[in-house]
């Protein structure tokens, strides 16, 4: 394999990486699975993770997740940490990554409505507090 590319809406640089921050844009093991095209075992393989530590120093030779507060946490990669990677472990030639944005699901849209409605009744109440 020579190349991947990873093809979504927005293009991802180098200079917006301040703007991939959010935790909304990393990457799951199952993303780095299918945009690397390897098993989901490899990219365990891959990952730098320790059994004893949860946070393990930073290997260059190794695919390091981001920062985990709990061993439960699953395994959340950058995509400019992906990028490197496969360009300097892999030896893939052409690395470009993209981010999406996940497209909105009934359930989003169902938690948006529930959302609408609570901030409604906090509203109605606060009014009524404030009237008696």
């Amino acid at each position: 394999m020579d190349s991947i590319e990873f093809n979504t809406h927005s293009s991802f640089t180098e200079q917006h990486s301040a703007a991939l921050n959010d935790a909304s844009n990393l990457m799951t093991v199952d993303d780095v699975q299918r945009y690397l095209n390897r098993s989901r075992a490899s990219v365990y393989r891959y990952a730098n993770t320790d059994v004893s530590i949860l946070n393990p120093d930073y290997k260059s030779s190794r695919l390091n997740p981001e920062i985990r507060t709990q061993k439960d946490t699953p395994l959340l990669f950058h995509p400019n940490e992906v990028a490197r990677f496969a360009r300097e472990v892999l030896g893939l030639k052409q690395v470009k990554i993209e981010v999406q944005e996940s497209p909105e699901t009934a359930t989003h849209a169902l938690l948006k409505a529930i959302l609408a409605e609570l901030k409604g009744m906090r509203q109605f109440l606060q009014s009524q507090e404030s009237q008696g």
